[in-house]
């Protein structure tokens, strides 16, 4: 395996991780939307609303289409339509929220009571990004 079919197939993974956490998140509601930061959500979710679990199943729904088009980029499954502008449309959203892990290690070092997870989220957004855009890259030729 090519190192860009490689980090295409591990932003895939990634991808797929996140959307079985947003499945398990309607599962476990109120509490696991607040853990993530949605506190709005939460609210809705305790007074019985349907709203927060369509919203995050069709985020879930998200990441699974970003991972098939890194399958698809892999060369795991069928060429998808615009699949080098979505692998770098998807890389580039994910670096983007990736890199507010800048101002998240600023909070931590100023001691702002920041929850250390948000750290962790936006380091694995800029990994995920990263994994795409390099896959892509090294890919760019096949496509």
């Amino acid at each position: 395996m090519t190192d860009g079919k490689f980090a295409l197939t591990l932003g895939a993974v990634g991808n797929f991780i996140i959307a079985v956490i947003h499945l398990a998140i309607i599962v476990i509601g109120a509490p696991a939307y607040l853990y993530f930061g949605r506190a709005d959500l939460a609210q809705l979710a305790a007074n019985g609303s349907v709203f927060p679990a369509f919203a995050t199943f069709a985020l879930a729904l998200v990441f699974v289409g970003f991972g098939l088009y890194a399958l698809s980029g892999a060369g795991f499954i069928q060429r998808l339509p615009l699949l080098k502008l979505g692998l770098v449309f998807i890389g580039s959203v994910y670096v983007l929220r990736g890199l507010i892990v800048i101002l998240d290690l600023l909070r931590l070092v100023r001691g702002a009571g920041y929850p250390f997870r948000e750290t962790v989220f936006s380091a694995v957004a800029l990994i995920i990004g990263l994994t795409y855009l390099y896959g892509t890259s090294r890919l760019w030729k096949q496509f």
